[in-house]
């Protein structure tokens, strides 16, 4: 049998011991790859995402048509005349003078172009006592925004002059104004917050200021690295600022956790009497190895959303996957020359009231608690492990009723912006005027006869066919042979109703028009379009996407326990995890029970992104804690304790990190919880639900009972299966510091367990 020593150095105990024989080697080269890293994705800058790449489908036939055509879509503003009760008709003068004003209003601020009169464009609504003077804003449609504020103030001085009449602006580029004025904001501080957040649980677990600034330090250089490498990679595959989010949130949790569990350990050993250079190893030979399992579980399961075929998922799935690698590599190497250099220094800036718990028979810290816990659920494992699925179960039955759907302006923000408002009055007035339906029309000859005649056929079927009741307007543009088609759609802001209309246009009034002359393209786009082309996408990428995750998972759990009942057994749990987030999810956001406690009242539905976005996120981050935790259950069995005595010591001694890791991750997705968007605060509430489930039921009582109850067949790994790969590294402490208790005797019998176990 080969050298136990040798067998014992994995990638993880060389990395660490590696970088703690050449620190300062250590540390510069980390933050060297921070400074290239930035430096080199600061000069190359970063690719967004394309309108042309966001989606599959006739959407982006439609905006391929568009950019490749050179033509640059304005933002389209429009300004609400609407009487107030009892006020004057379109047709009264007071009405008509207001128009006029405010077509000279804007058209003097200098910023608009083609402004068009509701009495020229018969925009005026079938009760005569609303209307909609339209116009253009000049300049790029992507920084109207900055640009807009001048027209809004116009606007605002004639609503002065006209008390009787309800004068206010709504598009493109004053709603790009107001949700940036209202909640660009808001997500800054939310992600700044969340430093000091990590901090201060940091420093409440640790009681030492320097031990607490040690993970923070490294989440933050990794994040910056991986900004560095996003821009660089973002040249082959096209990011975007959501994704940055992401990026942000996933790497301060990971980067972290990863570096508590790490340094936790290390003191843990060192309080256990041991040398600072055995702490380190046994560090890095176990918790080391438990970070890179857990990180490259949760890399896998990010890589996922790279099967969606949805570009911001892509972008979201890669940001996501390199900043939790690049964390795992730097807890892996700088760390250990990090706290090899600090030694007892670490211990430094010890914080009053505070006082340092040092572990008592190596149970750790937090243990009491946790002992008296499993005490009841190792007594009666069963009965823990039914009333533990009982309310999973129960607790993520409202997901069998889930709805979804792309939440629409006043589900996403109520009533908190007064554009939200301006946004239902005109659907309410112009049904789909405010998101009307474009039809991209390229052919040979945009101005041959039987083009034109369809063109206006289709004008006419499309309000005849009950999908719009006009007005219908297109745009011509000669030199590119395309045709903009405006179509409103019957429905305005219901989304089942405009979505029937949308049918309509596409499976019958389009093909009896447009599709009868050959070479002609007429993709549909639209916000209603792209909702359904999203929704089409994201459907057909479900299963693939959860089979990926699933099955890789499953297989690296199997290679690195070598053991087909844990593999199965994590897969289970995690399942168990994200169900009972979704259905919290639908209780609070769909059912409205305890919305108010968040401030989610009135929305009805789960955005569609989220259930996949969830599935993904969650199946990866919950693995951190599994992979911790089995991890130092193995390590018992392997020293030679019984299953029940490896299941309690395994939980209660990574019960005080497990903890201190779970309470960081749930007040920093909490954090995105309080914004004013709903769809961030179902992701915020979501995956801070789905955490604080998993470090607790399922970490602490459903685990140990399920595996008290399984006993010997724990580690249960066919015969047909001992050919796989050997990933079972690091993970006897007591092989890497022969001097510890049990000596050379313990070590044989770990040897003779590894064989029984599959090592």
């Amino acid at each position: 049998m080969r050298n136990r020593e040798t067998r014992v150095r994995g990638i993880a105990a060389r990395a660490g011991g590696w970088s703690a024989r050449h620190r300062w080697a250590a540390v510069g080269i980390w933050m060297l790859f921070v400074v290239l890293a930035m430096g080199l994705g600061s000069a190359a800058g970063r690719v967004d995402v394309k309108d042309s790449d966001q989606l599959g489908g006739e959407t982006h036939t439609a905006a391929r048509i568009v950019e490749n055509a050179g033509i640059d879509e304005p933002a389209s503003e429009s300004v609400l005349i609407q009487s107030k009760d009892g006020g004057p008709k379109a047709t009264d003068a007071e009405f008509r003078a207001a128009v006029g004003a405010v077509v000279t209003a804007v058209e003097g601020t200098g910023k608009v172009t083609g402004v068009t009169s509701p009495y020229d464009a018969k925009t005026i609504s079938k009760d005569g006592r609303s209307a909609l003077v339209q116009f253009d804003m000049r300049g790029e449609a992507d920084t109207a925004g900055e640009r807009v504020e001048p027209v809004l103030k116009a606007v605002e001085g004639v609503q002065k002059e006209h008390g009787s009449l309800r004068i206010e602006e709504i598009g493109g580029a004053s709603m790009m104004k107001t949700f940036d004025d209202a909640f660009g904001d808001d997500f800054k501080k939310a992600e700044y917050s969340a430093v000091p957040v990590a901090l201060g649980i940091l420093l409440v677990a640790f009681g030492a200021l320097v031990a607490a600034l040690v993970p923070v330090a490294l989440a933050i250089t990794a994040i910056v690295a991986t900004m560095g490498l996003v821009g660089l990679v973002s040249h082959v595959q096209p990011m975007s600022e959501t994704a940055n989010s992401v990026m942000l949130l996933v790497g301060l949790a990971v980067g972290v956790d990863y570096c508590l569990f790490y340094l936790r350990r290390e003191r843990e050993e060192r309080a256990a009497g041991r040398d600072a250079r055995t702490a380190l190893q046994i560090a890095a030979a176990t918790s080391g190895r438990a970070i890179v399992v857990s990180g490259v579980t949760v890399c896998v399961a990010m890589a996922g959303m790279l099967f969606t075929g949805i570009a911001e998922f892509e972008a979201m799935g890669l940001a996501s996957l390199m900043v939790v690698a690049v964390a795992m590599v730097g807890s892996v190497t700088v760390l250990p020359a990090l706290l090899s250099l600090l030694g007892e220094r670490v211990e430094k800036g010890r914080v009053p009231f505070l006082r340092r718990r040092k572990p008592s028979g190596g149970t750790g810290e937090g243990s009491r608690f946790w002992t008296a816990v499993l005490r009841r659920v190792l007594a009666k494992p069963l009965l823990a492990a039914a009333v533990a699925v009982g309310a999973l179960l129960a607790v993520a039955a409202p997901a069998l009723g889930m709805k979804t759907q792309n939440l629409t302006l006043d589900q996403e923000f109520g009533d908190s912006l007064p554009i939200v408002q301006t946004y239902n009055r005109v659907n309410e007035a112009f049904p789909g005027g405010s998101d009307p339906a474009e039809v991209v029309v390229k052919a040979d000859d945009i101005n041959a006869p039987e083009v034109r005649a369809a063109l206006a056929d289709f004008q006419d079927r499309a309000i005849s066919s009950g999908a719009s009741r006009g007005p219908v307007d297109i745009t011509v543009h000669d030199e590119q042979n395309i045709a903009l088609v405006y179509v409103p759609l019957v429905g305005g802001s219901d989304q089942d109703k405009a979505g029937e209309s949308l049918d309509k246009l596409r499976d019958d009034v389009r093909p009896a028009t447009l599709g009868e002359i050959d070479g002609v393209e007429a993709p549909i786009t639209g916000q209603v379009a792209g909702s359904k082309d999203f929704n089409d996408q994201l459907v057909g990428s479900v299963l693939p996407v959860i089979v990926f995750v699933v099955v890789f998972a499953f297989l690296l759990m199997l290679l690195s326990f070598r053991s087909l009942t844990i593999a199965l057994t994590s897969i289970v749990l995690n399942l168990l995890s994200v169900g009972a987030a979704y259905g919290i999810l639908v209780a609070v956001f769909q059912h409205g029970w305890g919305a108010s406690l968040v401030g989610a009242e009135g929305v009805g539905a789960i955005i569609t992104w989220l259930p996949l976005f969830l599935f993904v996120i969650l199946f990866g981050l919950s693995m951190d804690y599994h992979v911790f935790v089995v991890s130092r259950i193995r390590e018992a069995r392997l020293r030679g304790r019984s299953t029940q005595e490896a299941i309690q010591h395994g939980v209660v001694t990574t019960a005080g990190v497990v903890t201190s890791a779970a309470v960081i991750m749930v007040a920093v997705f909490a954090i995105f919880g309080t914004l004013s968007m709903q769809s961030m605060k179902q992701m915020g509430v979501g995956l801070a639900a789905a955490v604080l489930i998993d470090a607790t039921i399922i970490r602490g009582v459903l685990l140990p009972a399920v595996m008290s109850l399984l006993g010997e067949r724990n580690w249960y790994l066919p015969k047909w299966l001992h050919r796989l790969p050997d990933l079972t590294h690091d993970e006897s402490a007591e092989a890497i510091a022969p001097t510890a208790r049990g000596g050379e005797g313990e070590r044989g019998e770990q040897g003779e367990l590894g064989e029984r176990v599959g090592v």
